[in-house]
C-alpha cells in the first residue's frame, strides 16, 4: 500500500473481499499472550456493534473470563447504542453487570481502539483515574496529553510526559523518549510492549487481570487520588477561535500572579503553586473555545474557571 502497488478501479469493478483468517488468529493469540487473568472473572463486554463485536468476547474467552455480551453483533447504524462510550450510552452494561453480579464490565467505541470499565457495583469510571491505575503498573515513564488531571502526577512511577492532543503525539513521544506507557483521558491507550496503535482490546485485558489479581475495581480506584474539575466549553467561530488564541497566554498570564509553569504545546495550561491548572485550547473540530481545569479546592475551582470564561467572552 504504502508503494502504491494497487490498481484503482471504478467502483462497479470492485473485486471481492477475503478475510485473511491466520493474520485474526495470531493477533488473538498475541493478544491472550499479552495477560495472565486468573481464570473464572465474570466479564460483561459492550462492543457497540462496532469493530470489536467479534474479537474482543473470543480473546477474553480464551483468556479465561466468563464472558456475557452486548452490542457484539457487527452493524454500522450501531443500533444498540451510541458508539462513544459513555455514561449516557452505557447505561444497559452498568445495570448488567449488576444484575448477573459480574465483576467488570467492558464498553468499546465503534473501532475499538477506545475503552472504558464499569465497576462491580455498576458505576462508570472516572477517565483520568482509570488512565493512572493501570499507569502506576508500569515503570519507566508515562506519556499522557495536556488535559490529563493530577492524579496521574501522583500515581506513576516515573516521570509524567505531556503531548498536545492526540494519540498520535503520545505514539510519538512514547517512542522518541522510550516510555513505557502513554494514554489518553478519553480512553485511547497505547501499549509500546504490544504495538503503537491504541488496541481498546487490549486496554480491557489488561484491566481484567488486573482486577483478577488485585481485587475489586471501586477499591482500586479509590486509592486513586480524585479533586474538584471542571470543563466548560464557549462558543466561538473557526476564525474567532484564531483571533482569542493569539493573545491567550499574555491574557492568562496577565491574570494570575501564583502561576508555576506555563505549557503552550497545545492550547495554554497554566499549573499554578498550589498544584491547580487550568487548560484553554481550541477545539480542533467543533466551534468551541474549551476550558479544563482542576483544583484541590472547589472554590478555587470555581474562580479559575470564571476568569478564564471572562477572559474569553471578552476577547471573541
Amino acid at each position: 500500500y504504502n508503494n502504491r502497488l494497487y490498481e484503482s478501479v471504478s467502483w462497479d469493478k470492485v473485486g471481492s473481499i477475503s478475510v485473511n483468517e491466520e493474520i485474526k488468529a495470531r493477533y488473538i493469540d498475541d493478544l491472550v499472550n499479552m495477560v495472565d487473568i486468573k481464570p473464572g472473572l465474570k466479564v460483561v463486554i459492550d462492543c457497540a456493534s462496532g469493530a470489536g463485536s467479534e474479537i474482543s468476547p473470543l480473546v477474553f474467552r480464551k483468556s479465561g473470563c466468563e464472558v456475557t455480551t452486548l452490542n457484539s453483533q457487527p452493524d454500522g447504524f450501531f443500533p444498540g447504542r451510541n458508539p462513544e462510550p459513555n455514561a449516557e450510552n452505557l447505561q444497559n452494561l452498568m445495570k448488567t453487570v449488576v444484575a448477573i453480579g459480574a465483576d467488570l464490565g467492558i464498553a468499546h467505541d465503534g473501532d475499538a481502539d477506545r475503552m472504558i470499565t464499569v465497576d462491580e457495583n455498576g458505576n462508570i469510571s472516572p477517565f483520568d483515574s482509570l488512565l493512572a491505575l493501570i499507569s502506576k503498573e508500569f515503570d519507566g515513564d508515562i506519556v499522557t496529553t495536556v488535559d490529563a488531571g493530577l492524579c496521574m502526577d501522583e500515581s506513576v512511577k516515573g516521570e509524567v510526559l505531556r503531548t498536545p492532543v492526540g494519540d498520535v503525539n503520545v505514539a510519538e513521544v512514547i517512542i522518541e523518549k522510550n516510555a513505557a506507557f502513554g494514554g489518553e483521558p478519553s480512553g485511547t491507550w497505547l501499549h509500546p510492549d504490544f504495538c503503537m496503535c491504541p488496541d481498546g482490546i487490549l486496554s480491557g485485558l489488561r484491566m481484567a487481570e488486573l482486577v483478577s489479581k488485585k481485587g475489586k475495581l471501586s477499591e482500586l480506584l479509590l486509592e486513586i487520588p480524585s479533586y474538584p474539575n471542571i470543563r466548560e466549553k464557549i462558543t466561538c467561530s473557526k476564525e474567532a477561535k484564531i483571533a482569542v488564541m493569539t493573545n491567550m497566554e499574555e491574557l492568562l498570564k496577565d491574570a494570575f500572579d501564583d502561576i508555576r509553569e506555563v505549557n503552550s504545546i497545545d492550547g495554554v495550561r497554566l499549573t499554578f503553586e498550589d498544584d491547580s491548572w487550568v487548560l484553554v485550547r481550541p477545539s480542533g473540530t467543533e466551534d468551541y473555545v474549551r476550558i479544563t481545569l482542576e483544583s484541590r479546592d472547589a472554590k478555587r475551582a470555581e474562580e479559575l474557571c470564571e476568569i478564564c470564561k471572562k477572559i474569553i467572552n471578552d476577547n471573541i
